[in-house]
């Protein structure tokens, strides 16, 4: 059993998904939720904030792997960069626990997840719910962060099963 944690970062609120998956590629949901920050009163207090959830989140739950998103060009540059600094201070919550970190664009984990990359984020929530057994509404961002672990096991499954390891598969990008 792996237990993986995806997350979608954002400067307002950060998803957080943890699902377990086994050798045969059963997933198992274990945890999700959105950690909401657009209430601390300035934006380094946001970054800490993340920081330190998601530490008490990784402890709690202990996950092995980790699934990111990858940053993408916003129309906005302000926005572009504090997304990329709250993005900064998930993954450095990540690797402070060792764990190696995985990176997925937005168009890798809707391919994966609904079998389109151009989905809207109403179809993740849908399939993210089928595939894990799910009762009632997703939250948009936990439902995304769920997405992008369910990406990594997928990914992670594939890779192994033809032998490429994953540093190679990403040189074409």
């Amino acid at each position: 059993m792996t237990r993986i944690i995806g997350i979608d970062p954002g400067s307002q609120r950060t998803g957080v998904g943890i699902i377990d998956v086994d050798a045969s590629g059963k997933l198992t949901h274990v945890f999700h939720g959105a950690l909401a920050v657009a209430s601390e009163a300035t934006f380094p207090l946001r970054l800490k904030r993340i920081f330190e959830e998601l530490c008490d989140i990784i402890a709690a739950h202990q996950p092995v792997e980790c699934g990111i998103e990858r940053v993408f060009m916003a129309r906005n540059p302000d926005s572009a960069l504090k997304l990329g600094q709250a993005r900064g201070a998930a993954i450095c919550a990540v690797v402070s626990r060792g764990i190696v970190v995985h990176e997925y664009a937005a168009t890798e984990v809707k391919q994966a997840v609904v079998g389109s990359g151009r989905s809207d984020k109403t179809q993740v929530q849908h399939m993210i719910g089928i595939l894990l057994g799910l009762k009632g509404p997703l939250q948009a961002d936990a439902a995304d962060a769920l997405a992008i672990a369910v990406t990594h096991a997928h990914t992670r499954a594939s890779l192994a099963r033809v032998g490429i390891p994953r540093t190679a598969w990403r040189r074409g990008r």
